[in-house]
């Protein structure tokens, strides 16, 4: 008899057991560019945070192309993913729509710039993950073989130039050229460093007033397309063809570029030579390139803040901060992983401190609610400047 009740026992709690209903999951959605590179270190991340989290399922909004133009028609839409990866250039038009969360965040964690990078009057809308600026990357190999002094830490445009001329190169004695001294990019974000260092710029500190007529802009802007067109020791379009910097880079056709940490992964991956970097060079105003910033926002209308405060917290701890960092491709907004395993980083390049070090004198690129249609108007302007 008490085989028989216990066996009813057993049966009974199989079927209560069964009954019994997980409690169900709050769906956060969040929305992020990124190449397969970078999907491959978040996906993980993402899984973990669930894994931590069972109550909280995030659905993964992953938008490769046409990023902005897509997130403003959600927005329109009343669709807008609760979790918006942000950039410092788009984010004055949602901040001042009045459609996004505004955000708290430890000042002494993050560097200064990459939170006021993300802020708008004054007030912070995304937490940071990473800091863009601008070096100079070289090939070193190239610098060996004509026996070229490599750049120094004090150099100025004159010697950047003097340097530049110097490796431009006719190898074939064609008549064309064949490794060219510096990289050429159209894009106001290649050429503001110029306009900076040497005191100008595109906008004003308080966003008022263009400043790309000033003397001090024109001086930075003139010399800038001077090197394609008067120097020729930077290639015009129809030279390079349809390579970009990068693949003329790593085919050992030019000896010098400007460009900022994302290239470190592909450089990594293919150069087949020695490669480094150094900062960018000094105009009268001194070495100054703009600084930009990447973060996660909170989208007004979302139903469940609280869960994406959590996701948020996750994502910019240290932890996940420093997977986003060992790949290479990121300069980490946070200070502590930017002082640790990023400047003792034995992989190339040799002096990644340079990334951090760029951060004292570097400028936050003065962005207003219309700056992506300024930048439209002057590629037109600059299209004729430079070609």
């Amino acid at each position: 008899m008490k085989i028989k009740n216990l066996f009813l026992c057993f049966i009974l709690t199989l079927f209560l057991t069964g009954c019994v209903k997980s409690a169900p999951k709050t769906h956060i959605q969040f929305a992020t560019w990124g190449s397969k590179s970078e999907m491959q270190i978040l996906k993980p991340i993402l899984a973990q945070f669930e894994l931590e989290n069972p109550e909280i399922k995030v659905d993964l909004v992953h938008i490769p192309q046409n990023y902005f133009q897509k997130i403003h028609l959600l927005f329109a839409s009343n669709l807008a993913p609760d979790v918006i990866f942000m950039n410092n250039l788009y984010l004055p038009i949602y901040a001042s729509a009045g459609v996004l969360d505004e955000m708290q965040s430890d000042k002494n964690i993050f560097y200064s710039k990459s939170l006021k990078a993300l802020s708008y009057d004054e007030k912070l809308y995304a937490i940071p993950r990473d800091i863009s600026t601008l070096v100079v990357y070289y090939n070193k190999d190239i610098f060996n073989k004509y026996n070229v002094p490599l750049p120094s830490t004090y150099w100025s445009f004159s010697d950047f130039l003097i340097l530049a001329k110097k490796l431009t190169k006719d190898t074939n004695s064609d008549g064309k050229t064949d490794i060219w001294g510096v990289g050429f990019e159209e894009d106001l974000l290649y050429w503001l460093p110029f306009l900076m260092s040497e005191g100008g710029g595109v906008l004003s500190d308080d966003l008022k007033t263009l400043i790309i007529d000033t003397p001090e802009s024109r001086k930075g802007l003139n010399f800038y397309a001077d090197l394609r067109k008067k120097y020729h020791v930077a290639p015009t379009k129809a030279e390079s063809a349809s390579a970009t910097m990068a693949q003329l880079f790593l085919q050992g056709k030019l000896a010098m570029q400007i460009s900022g940490r994302w290239l470190v992964p592909k450089y990594r991956e293919d150069a087949q030579f020695d490669w480094n970097v150094i900062n960018f060079p000094a105009g009268d105003n001194g070495s100054v390139v703009p600084l930009d910033a990447s973060g996660w926002a909170i989208a007004k209308s979302s139903k469940h803040k609280k869960e994406a405060r959590m996701l948020i917290k996750y994502l910019s701890s240290k932890e996940s901060i420093e997977k986003f960092t060992n790949s290479g491709l990121i300069v980490p907004a946070r200070i502590d992983v930017s002082q640790g395993k990023f400047i003792n980083d034995t992989k190339p390049p040799k002096n990644s401190n340079v990334f951090i070090d760029v951060i004292k004198n570097s400028k936050n690129t003065p962005v207003s609610r219309n700056y992506r249609e300024i930048q439209d108007n002057l590629k037109e302007k600059t299209n004729y400047i430079f070609n």
